[in-house]
């Protein structure tokens, strides 16, 4: 039996908010089995809780946020979860005491290794997936995202179409078999980008105010700005794939089945995965209760480098 997963001990982390700019601390607690991931914006009295699901992202634009009706938020939820998908982690507390995660580097590798740190534990609990049933698909003009039925685990193929010099147009289309450790080889390191003349539109609107080479490629119209460069060679859609797996695990349940886009972004992806769920036909709530879990549904992170010191708290 595959079980649901929590965090071994908490841990905190602190970092600059991606659009406030201001320092922002997150802590992270073990939850019970069926609790889902659950956010508390601890520096709002009273406290105001708030479910990680597909249904409270109300704000898709730069990033992926949720929001519930009172119209309070915590933004860039998407790295963190696509770190958590990546150690099949379905069951946590995280306080914030802002308005946003910590961007860190603009990748989901300092998640990633905070969770490795702490180590995850199996919960008495059987995990459930979304096994895709029938084709589910979503448009904006020529951008398109949508899932199919699979005989294996999740299975991910993503193009983007950039026509810049510092964009290889061979290293734009990516395939991807996902399990927690080709996430974390592939995936996890490769950062959000933005192009300068954004960068300047936003600051000057007050927007991403904490964006800047320490965590996003900045590219000109020319070139990549950022020193250091790149650190693989298809980090673009190598990012753009990250997200698309936060994005999909909105709900805490790995996907069973195949995903394919079109210049996709958090708006189609979040669309595709609540159009998944607007009707029964197109899905099976699955567990593997009473029975040997396929080789697929269990390949989550157990931990990547064994001899890592736990440290519980990481600063960026």
């Amino acid at each position: 039996m595959t079980r649901q997963r929590t965090l071994k001990q908490a841990l905190s982390a602190t970092g600059i908010g991606l659009h406030s700019g201001a320092k922002v601390q997150v802590s992270m607690r073990p939850a019970p089995a069926n609790t889902g991931i659950v956010y508390t914006r601890c520096d709002l009295t009273p406290n105001v809780v708030m479910k990680c699901t597909a249904q409270n992202v109300r704000d898709t634009q730069l990033c992926t946020a949720l929001v519930n009706e009172d119209g309070v938020r915590i933004s860039t939820v998407e790295h963190l979860t696509a770190a958590l998908s990546a150690f099949g982690i379905d069951n946590l507390f995280i306080d914030v005491n802002a308005p946003e995660v910590p961007v860190m580097d603009g990748s989901a590798q300092p998640w990633i290794y905070l969770f490795e740190s702490v180590g995850v534990v199996d919960l008495a609990e059987p995990k459930r997936y979304y096994k895709v049933l029938r084709k589910v698909r979503v448009e904006n003009g020529d951008k398109w995202a949508e899932l199919n039925p699979s005989d294996g685990g999740f299975q991910l193929d993503l193009t983007i179409d950039f026509n810049h010099p510092a964009m290889d147009r061979d290293l734009q289309h990516l395939h991807f078999d996902f399990t927690g450790h080709n996430f974390a080889e592939k995936l996890s390191k490769a950062r959000t980008f933005c192009f300068m003349r954004d960068v300047e539109y936003m600051h000057a609107h007050h927007l991403a105010l904490g964006g800047s080479l320490e965590n996003a490629v900045v590219l000109d119209d020319f070139r990549v700005v950022n020193p250091d460069g790149l650190r693989c060679p298809d980090e673009f859609v190598c990012h753009k794939m990250l997200d698309a797996i936060g994005d999909l695990y909105m709900n805490g349940h790995s996907i069973l089945g195949s995903f394919k886009a079109y210049k996709t972004g958090h708006d189609l992806n979040n669309r595709l995965l609540k159009a998944l769920l607007s009707s029964p036909e197109n899905y099976q709530e699955l567990s593997f209760e009473n029975e040997k879990s396929p080789s697929f549904v269990s390949e989550e992170i157990e931990f990547l480098n064994p001899k890592v010191k736990p440290i519980g708290s990481l600063s960026f």
